[in-house]
């Protein structure tokens, strides 16, 4: 028998436990050269039959106590014993209380591969330390830092920075400083609105200008932050500044470049940029007050 043979078949007793139902050839699984075997410190294999009966059979995830079952053994996640209205997807028994706390206690035993192993990750962790280190793996898809839709599409860097040009066509500069003028009409109409994103080129990384009117409290502002498309750690080697002023006033900011990892509407409600109340800014823009004209300027720079 292979290193760890006898702790394998304590697992699928344990599955027996929960009166899962299973082929009897999945029953009789031995390691073979398509078994995938990571030796943890308990000494248990994480096996493709064992990986597949704490998938939910409803919504495919992996299952995190509460495991449920029906009195026949089937089993599946607390989310979808919910969505289903606690009737079984498979036997269409009522589900009841019924923990599987012998999958439980299996899943305790495994060691798994984080699930972006594909794009770089080769960490390999406990059952239950694996959902919160994707949550935060340095590994993961970025989101579309697009502020103007819901846009779901994920991918790295490059790809992000792409997309933006071909598919939400926003302007693309080259240079570490910029002069940007927003224009609105009838700017006491509009309480939100979000202008064109812009992205910047600069030190061989992207950086991503934000220009957007909203609500702070009752008091309508005009926002204007910068946000930088990689990492947090990675966005800590930057500073920025904005400067906005008319009438021989001005009002000047300076921070750190967010993350993309962080929402576009996160870092608005974090306050964290450059803020005009609206009357300031209808200042600023001269005449009668009647229409906005901005003129944001800034530049982002490399801290050594």
């Amino acid at each position: 028998m292979a290193p760890g043979g006898s702790a394998f078949k304590e697992v699928l007793e344990l599955v027996a436990e929960c009166d899962i139902a299973t082929s009897k050839s999945e029953n009789n699984i031995a390691p073979t050269k398509s078994t995938v075997i990571l030796s943890g410190k308990h000494g248990v294999y994480s096996n493709n039959g064992v990986h597949e009966l704490l998938e939910c059979p409803v919504c495919t995830n992996l299952m995190y106590p509460p495991i449920h079952q029906c009195p026949n053994g089937h089993t599946l996640c607390s989310a979808c014993k919910l969505r289903v209205h606690n009737c079984c997807p498979t036997c269409r028994y009522d589900l009841g209380n019924i923990r599987c706390l012998a999958l439980e206690k299996v899943a305790e035993s495994l060691e798994l591969p984080c699930k972006y192993q594909s794009l770089g990750c080769l960490d390999v962790f406990p059952y239950y330390s694996k959902l919160k280190h994707e949550q935060h793996c340095r590994f993961r898809p970025f989101s579309c830092p697009y502020a103007g839709s819901e846009c779901s599409v994920t991918g790295d860097i490059p790809a992000r920075a792409a997309h933006l040009k071909d598919d939400h066509k926003v302007d693309v500069h080259d240079g570490c400083t910029f002069n940007h003028r927003y224009v609105k009409s009838n700017p006491h109409e509009v309480e939100n609105a979000t202008w064109m994103l812009t992205v910047f080129n600069c030190f061989g990384r992207q950086f991503c200008l934000h220009f957007e009117a909203f609500q702070l409290g009752m008091a309508p502002v005009y926002m204007a932050f910068l946000r930088f498309m990689g990492d947090d750690n990675e966005a800590k080697k930057f500073s920025y500044s904005l400067e906005v002023g008319g009438n021989g006033r001005k009002l000047v900011w300076q921070g750190i470049p967010r993350s993309i990892r962080d929402s576009h509407r996160k870092v608005r409600d974090s306050q964290d940029g450059l803020i005009i109340q609206r009357n300031l800014a209808l200042y600023f823009s001269g005449g009668d007050r009647k229409e906005l004209k901005l003129r944001v300027t800034g530049r982002v720079w490399k801290e050594e």
